[in-house]
């Protein structure tokens, strides 16, 4: 399972650098709200890869340091778009920045799981509030990026509910958490795949 988990990474990688891409080229197109999707996108890709330079590069062995610079801008990339998206009260950035602010100083290994799902729980109500707003006015206002935001619901979803589960059973041999990673891998390559999806198919 350990070499399919690396293969479904490998995709997924793939998949980041495809979609982060085909956002630049497309980025003079998007509205503003749009352009934190492309925001987002980039954020993750360099994240990754600043994961592999210091892994493959400066041979480091610990990048934990990386852990709380990427909960807290993913936090607020989301947070923010979402706000924008459902034009919500400005005050609702707040509570973002205290979070944000949160998980960026205080660097403890011991809750940077923690500090995930957190983070994964307040992207999941913005994302799921932003999705009951475009369903009700799809009649009037065909939301470009309704799919997407329907995969960043279910993707940050089942990764609380994985987290949760781990957590709960530890009795797991290492194939089987593998092959949960590689699932949770799947749904992100999905994610990825309706990003792409949505920027191939706008129009001027």
């Amino acid at each position: 399972m350990e070499d399919a988990f690396k293969v479904i990474l490998y995709f997924n990688n793939s998949f980041l650098f495809i979609s982060a891409l085909i956002g630049l080229i497309k980025f003079k197109r998007l509205k503003n709200t749009e352009k934190w999707y492309v925001y987002y996108i980039i954020f993750l890709f360099l994240i990754e890869a600043a994961i592999k330079i210091s892994i493959y590069v400066f041979k480091l062995k610990n990048i934990d340091f990386l852990y709380p610079l990427y909960v807290s801008g993913e936090l607020f990339l989301l947070g923010s778009l979402f706000i924008r998206k459902s034009n919500l009260s400005r005050y609702w950035y707040i509570p973002i920045v205290a979070l944000v602010g949160y998980f960026f100083f205080v660097n403890n290994a011991e809750t940077n799981e923690l500090k995930k799902v957190i983070s994964n729980i307040v992207v999941i109500c913005f994302a799921g509030y932003s999705l009951l707003t475009e369903i009700k006015k799809s009649e009037t206002n065909n939301d470009r990026f309704i799919v997407a935001d329907a995969f960043i619901f279910l993707y940050y979803a089942v990764s609380v509910f994985i987290f949760f589960m781990l957590r709960q059973l530890k009795s797991f041999s290492n194939d089987e958490v593998y092959m949960i990673w590689g699932m949770n891998n799947i749904l992100c390559c999905f994610l990825y795949i309706s990003i792409i999806y949505t920027f191939l198919k706008l129009k001027k």
